[in-house]
């Protein structure tokens, strides 16, 4: 039951979802067109788009009457692995009866995606509602498309009275949006060569810069350390007071078995789990999270053993994750993963090596920021290659892409689009043939509604 004051609340709210209707005519891509076209976005123009600090992030959320201080959060950050490690946490604590928000990027096929509740997306309507309501101090503050994103996020998270949040962060740490949440854990997964043009191009100045959100006396959990960067981290906690527990010195897990696109894994502690996810790659992954949890456990956060079990078991129908690995097709078989700097793509190989096939065939496209020859150097020399782009402008054009690869040993032919890759790619595979699909998030997501697409004809 609602109180008079939620009751009169929810009114209000929806009486300017309606007003908004009628007066700015705004629709759901409406609301869109306007974040892509009037905000910068990163996804689209890299550098021009990102603004490191927090004063934009300050006066939105003080304009919103500071949502973010409404409900408990946890603080993922990482090179790779934050948006797995993410959606675990997320859905093991549904599991254990929580409502949790989720806030990750970027998005693979709807902008809602990136804001979550209990795995739902966000209402179309709350996105027409906040652009609507807030487009005056949006035009004035000027905020990217991220910070705008996240503002809505924390508002969304506040209204729905959500009771914690896992926050992903957008890039970086120290100087991310996002870093203007105070949680009750903090969580670093990895530290690798990305963004070196605002991270910097060491792995310890990466890690120190992921180090800025930890917290005074807020527990971090390390998912992987190196030589060089363990001593940061340590450092950071150290003059935070905060109390730090790496994961890989804490629990080990080994792959014991796929089972029906799951995968099977032993713990150093002698316990079975089932994995939803079946990228073998995601062991290092699951043992953050498993730290994670012994840690919010201390934190007052009640999770059972069970809780653990089922959130790692359903965590794509929980909490809607994709692009791990993800079986996009059978006979053959198509996977796609979104695996897109050289580290990522590191893990990516070493499975697709495993993998048994009689040709194994790749859909490639990159985007043109990253470090591509780093990247390439790493696939396998025995695939058969269809290079393409995605429809954002950072997208490497896909013959560059091809002319790189050849200096690698990779060879194949050079597609304009997605799609064309992918129609060329089911074309050749005969039933045994195993299609990769990877290099950039925007390839995957575009080849996910290239397999929507596919889906709803057949159903015709």
């Amino acid at each position: 039951m609602f109180s008079l004051k939620q009751t009169g609340r929810l009114f209000r709210q929806k009486r300017k979802r309606i007003y908004n209707s009628l007066f700015y005519g705004m629709t759901y891509q409406e609301a869109l067109d306007y974040l892509y076209n009037s905000l910068p976005v990163f996804h689209n123009v890299g550098s021009a788009a990102y603004k490191p600090g927090l004063g934009n992030t300050v006066r939105l959320m003080e304009a919103l009457e500071n949502p973010h201080r409404k409900f408990r959060s946890i603080h993922v950050a990482g090179t790779n692995g934050k948006g797995s490690v993410s959606h675990f946490l997320a859905a093991i604590l549904q599991a254990a009866g929580y409502k949790v928000g989720l806030y990750t990027s970027p998005h693979l096929v709807d902008f809602g995606e990136r804001i979550r509740v209990d795995g739902k997306k966000i209402e179309t309507s709350y996105v027409v509602d906040f652009i609507a309501n807030n487009r005056k101090l949006l035009e004035r503050i000027r905020p990217s498309f991220f910070e705008t994103a996240m503002s809505m996020a924390f508002n969304y998270f506040a209204d729905c009275r959500v009771d914690i949040a896992i926050v992903e962060v957008g890039l970086g740490g120290r100087l991310d949006s996002t870093n203007i949440i105070h949680p009750i854990l903090s969580v670093i997964t990895n530290i690798a060569f990305d963004h070196v043009e605002f991270l910097g191009d060491t792995l310890p100045k990466i890690a120190a810069e992921k180090a800025g959100i930890i917290k005074a006396k807020t527990p971090v959990v390390i998912g992987e350390y190196l030589p060089e960067t363990k001593p940061v981290f340590e450092q950071k906690a150290s003059v935070e007071n905060a109390p730090i527990v790496f994961a890989e010195d804490a629990i080990r897990l080994r792959f014991l078995a796929h089972r029906d696109g799951k995968m099977l894994v032993e713990t150093s502690k002698n316990e079975r789990l089932l994995v939803g996810l079946s990228g073998v790659y995601q062991l290092k992954n699951i043992a953050t999270v498993l730290t994670a949890c012994d840690d919010l456990l201390k934190c007052g956060v009640f999770i059972s053993a069970q809780d653990i079990r089922d959130g790692l078991e359903n965590v794509v129908e929980t909490v809607g994750l994709q692009g791990r690995w993800q079986r996009l097709s059978e006979k053959p078989l198509v996977i796609a993963d979104t695996g897109h700097n050289a580290a990522g793509i590191r893990y990516v190989a070493e499975q697709l090596r495993e993998q048994r096939c009689a040709t194994l065939r790749l859909v490639i496209g990159m985007v043109s920021d990253k470090d591509i020859t780093a990247a390439l150097q790493l696939l396998p020399e025995n695939g058969v290659y269809y290079f393409t782009q995605a429809t954002v402008s950072r997208a490497m054009p896909s013959e560059k892409l091809r002319e790189k690869a050849v200096e690698q040993h990779l060879t194949g032919a050079a597609f304009p689009t997605v799609s064309s890759a992918i129609e060329k790619a089911l074309q050749d595979a005969a039933e045994k043939d195993v299609i990769f699909i990877g290099g950039s998030n925007f390839v995957v997501g575009e080849a996910m509604t290239v397999f929507d697409d596919r889906r709803l004809l057949a159903k015709r």
